[in-house]
């Protein structure tokens, strides 16, 4: 039998510590080999060792980290190579694929300059001219057309930042790409995309994938084999439908319920939390009534594209959106990276101020309000971001974070304001709270960050909130916890979701109605029901055919 492409030995792997502690290992004992072609899944909660696994096997880890065991690659060892050894290794022989591509991308460089910078420095002999066309077949290929080129990071989506970090991975090659939660920004067609086009290489250039994700539908679609982490160890791995059908360990069978949970719910029916029918149009005024909203961007042009075409590029982010949400409902917003459902939620809470177009809040035309009359509307409307680690002042507590709202708007004193932070705790599932008040937002996982802006969201008593994607960086069964503590919480403050996702088991586990957009513009609005069973616009018809399933609801 030939030689394994990757290999790790009985890997242990602890962060650096005081000489008084006991080392504690994120990664304990974990063994495993990838062949050639062939595609491995690795699944657990947040926190378990999977990002440490991966980064620690391309030494990318700090030098103080203490390590045990061995990695292997083609049989050599990776941690016996040299500095130009591992500069070779890195990118021409395994590529990375980070979770948040901005920690890839240099604000200061076009996306250009980021694709040429990486091919020339590893094949220099590339002229210029090749390595733009190299990399602009690369870029379209994961759906980034060539006329933006020439533009920056901060211009780009989520989403389309992390097609351009996927693009990067693939200039050179590779023989093995370690993904770390690849998928999470992106839409399902965008996210079947990638992962058609990474299984298509791994049968054509013999490549292997080490797929890192919390997603056990797209892993289960994609991988050949699964292994499940848990505290540090690999508690299982084995042929993707072997797990699935028959889960050995009881962790790996709880995270499969957790995401069948989701899948196989009918809309609020199928778990009982739906107290009330939906709203009929017209019989009570919409809490938000949003009229033919418009949000466009002009792309300053080069002096030879003016002398050519004679102006600026516009986008069109969000063009002529309008859509009603009622007292107490839950409208999901779903549709691809970079369609405008972020801008969209950012014009409604007039963080941007719109091209054309009306916000009513509660009857009241938003759009037209001085900041000082808005600031006091603002208190109505909050907002739930995807990253909570990147809406939490790293230097400010959790208690302090909660209770700023409270102190910004003068809703209560210093005292008053502690009382209520530690109530909200409790209600938000953080106990004691006592002791989650005086932590800093590192000292927290994943779940709990976004339990902490959930309560930051709802200590100023808003009546609308808006969800940005508030649970796609979470593992299936921290979802669905966040997922059922929103329905919770909404029941007893009385709250109205715009619930923005690309996740559509996720929105038929949660909305009333779902408004699908594309390209800046609503292509559908329904029921949930009659969203996913009687499709009518054919971009709706495509979501749904790409979504990943764990079994056939």
């Amino acid at each position: 039998m030939s030689e394994a492409l990757f290999r790790i030995d009985n890997l242990k792997v602890a962060y650096p510590h005081s000489e008084t502690q006991q080392l504690q290992w994120a990664v304990d004992d974990v063994s495993l080999t990838l062949n050639r072609g062939e595609r491995l899944g690795l699944v657990g909660e947040s926190g378990c060792g999977k990002s440490t696994l991966g980064r620690a096997a391309m030494r990318l880890l700090p030098t103080s980290t203490h390590i045990e065991g061995k990695v292997t690659f083609e049989g050599k060892s990776v941690f016996d190579f040299t500095p130009v050894e591992l500069r070779h290794f890195r990118g021409e022989a395994v590529a990375l694929i980070f979770q948040d591509p901005m920690t890839r991308l240099d604000p200061l460089m076009t996306i250009g300059d980021h694709c040429t910078e990486t091919l020339k420095a590893h094949q220099p002999h590339l002229s210029q001219r090749q390595a733009k066309e190299t990399a602009i077949a690369t870029l379209e290929a994961v759906k980034i057309p060539a006329s933006r080129w020439s533009q920056y990071p901060h211009e780009f989506s989520g989403g389309m930042r992390q097609r351009v970090a996927i693009a990067l991975a693939l200039l050179l090659n590779p023989k093995l790409i370690v993904a770390d939660e690849p998928t999470t920004s992106l839409d399902v067609t965008v996210a079947a995309q990638i992962l058609q086009e990474l299984t298509r290489l791994c049968r054509d250039r013999d490549m292997a994938l080490l797929l890192i994700s919390h997603d056990l539908a797209l892993v289960g679609e994609y991988c050949d084999r699964i292994g499940v982490m848990y505290r540090g160890k690999l508690v299982e791995i084995g042929a993707s439908q072997s797990v699935f059908r028959n889960p050995q360990h009881e962790y790996t069978r709880s995270l499969l319920q957790a995401a069948l949970h989701l899948q196989a719910a009918n809309g609020h029916d199928v778990v009982g939390h739906r107290q009330y029918q939906l709203p009929i149009p017209n019989s009570q005024f919409p809490i938000l009534r949003v009229t033919d909203l418009k949000q466009h961007y002009s792309l300053e042009s080069n002096f030879i594209e003016r002398l050519f075409q004679g102006k600026n590029q516009t986008i069109k982010a969000v063009d002529g959106v309008s859509l009603e949400l009622y007292q107490g409902e839950i409208l999901g917003l779903v549709g691809e990276s970079g369609c405008g459902k972020s801008t969209l939620s950012r014009t409604i809470l007039q963080l941007i101020r719109p091209t054309a177009g009306k916000v009513e809040l509660q009857g009241t035309d938003i759009t037209a309000l001085s900041k000082a009359r808005l600031r006091s509307y603002r208190r109505q409307m909050q907002m739930i971001f995807q990253d909570p680690h990147a809406c939490l002042n790293p230097a400010m507590t959790v208690g302090q974070s909660i209770a700023d709202p409270l102190l910004i708007h003068h809703l209560a004193d210093a005292t008053s304001a502690k009382k209520q932070v530690l109530q909200m705790l409790e209600r938000v599932g953080l106990t004691p709270a006592t002791e989650y008040y005086e932590r800093y937002p590192s000292a927290l996982s994943g779940g709990q960050q976004q339990r902490v802006a959930i309560a930051r969201a709802l200590i100023t008593h808003p009546k609308l909130i808006i969800c940005d994607e508030p649970v796609s960086m979470l593992d299936a069964s921290v979802q669905a916890q966040v997922l059922d503590l929103m329905l919770e919480l909404k029941r007893e403050f009385d709250l109205t979701y715009l619930f923005i996702t690309h996740d559509l088991w996720v929105a038929k586990f949660l909305c009333d109605r779902i408004a699908v957009m594309n390209a800046g513009q609503i292509v559908e609005i329904g029921p949930t029901q009659e969203i996913f069973h009687y499709p009518k616009h054919a971009y709706t018809q495509t979501l749904l055919q790409a979504a990943p399933l764990l079994a056939k609801t």
